[in-house]
């Protein structure tokens, strides 16, 4: 059964760009971004109740409709045959203060993404032990955290599931961050990790793991994680494409006629990231510049792009940036407006000065 908080002091986040202090939400400094891999202390953090506490010997139960139901500590998962994916996280409610008028829910600015490398067992491994019966279609896998939402009545864990058919082998079960224990904070010690979807897939804490026959409706699949449209409501699911600039930082002073190196990142959860575009003028077709691309450091991470520009004219220059990806999708000028604030990936603007 899940535990909930227990009061436990949170570790130290100093660095933390603290958007709600209880639950921790933060996010990454934007000088932390510059590394390829973000370090696990100032990794963005999303927590939608307090964090639990667990046991040493802290196990996953595996049932639903399986064959062989069993149960697995953290120890005997740590035997299994493991793999590493390497993968840039991005919370759904990214960007959600760029939205007019601001949409329900915390108040995250650009900051909820970061990368780093997780190390565990393919969640197919369970569900081969298992035996998975016919007529399933969805897993449901369960964290330990809990409590309770303005908008329910009950005590609320946190749940969410998948479809069968998009657990490949890079779906893991991670007890590993950048090389080292996974930290309490980031769901440690175990958490699932889902390349490609938004943050609110990887859940933290794993405690159980059910197979279904049924579309699980739990609070945070059928409540929260939707994109509630006036007409239609959808599930959230696989990460937009998106990119960002690194360097200039905002509000950085150029010298007039100087040449400046312009970076950043970007991503897609639904295919590779195949041009980035710049411009400093506004936007118009003709004034967009192509990126140089380097090549990715791993099929679910982004990819660095970067371009030379010469800014001649003083005063104020507004740095533009759009990503297409290899199945077509290009960020928009605007996103469609949707009451929880989810899926923001609309070109971002970023300001320098010259002077």
């Amino acid at each position: 059964m899940p535990h909930g908080s227990t009061g436990t002091a949170l570790p130290h986040h100093d660095e933390l760009l603290v958007v709600n202090e209880s639950p921790l939400c933060a996010e990454t400094p934007p000088s932390r971004l510059a590394h390829p891999i973000t370090p696990a202390a100032v990794h963005y953090v999303r927590g939608n109740f307090d964090m639990p506490s667990l046991a040493a010997d802290h196990a996953i139960e595996v049932d639903g409709l399986v064959g062989a139901p069993f149960r697995l500590t953290v120890r005997e998962l740590r035997e299994l045959p493991s793999t590493q994916v390497t993968f840039t996280m991005e919370c759904a409610g990214n960007d959600r203060t760029k939205m007019r008028p601001m949409p329900a829910g915390e108040p995250w600015n650009t900051g909820a993404v970061s990368t780093a490398r997780w190390t565990g067992v393919p969640l197919k491994t369970l569900l081969e032990r298992a035996g998975v019966l016919p007529g399933a279609i969805e897993v449901v896998v369960e964290g330990a955290d809990s409590g309770h939402k303005p908008d329910a009545t009950e005590r609320l864990s946190y749940g969410r599931s998948l479809p069968l058919e998009a657990l490949g082998s890079d779906v893991l079960l991670a007890y590993e961050m950048n090389d080292a224990e996974l930290p309490a904070l980031h769901g440690g010690p175990v958490r699932l990790v889902v390349p490609g979807w938004y943050g609110m897939a990887s859940v933290k804490w794993v405690t159980r793991i059910s197979v279904v026959d049924t579309a699980f409706r739990g609070y945070f699949q059928a409540q929260r994680y939707v994109f509630q449209y006036p007409d239609a409501v959808v599930p959230v699911t696989r990460t937009r494409v998106k990119s960002i600039v690194v360097s200039p930082s905002a509000d950085a002073v150029i010298a007039p006629g100087a040449e400046v190196l312009v970076w950043g990142w970007a991503w897609s959860g639904e295919g590779e990231v195949t041009k980035v575009e710049v411009s400093s003028q506004g936007g118009s077709a003709a004034e967009w510049i192509t990126a140089k691309l380097d090549a990715p450091i791993a099929a679910h991470a982004w990819r660095r792009w970067e371009c030379r520009m010469r800014f001649e004219r003083s005063g104020e220059h507004v740095l533009r940036t759009r990503a297409t990806d290899s199945r077509g999708n290009v960020q928009p000028e605007e996103i469609r407006w949707n009451r929880l604030g989810y899926g923001n990936n609309a070109v971002r603007e970023v300001s320098v000065r010259v002077v």
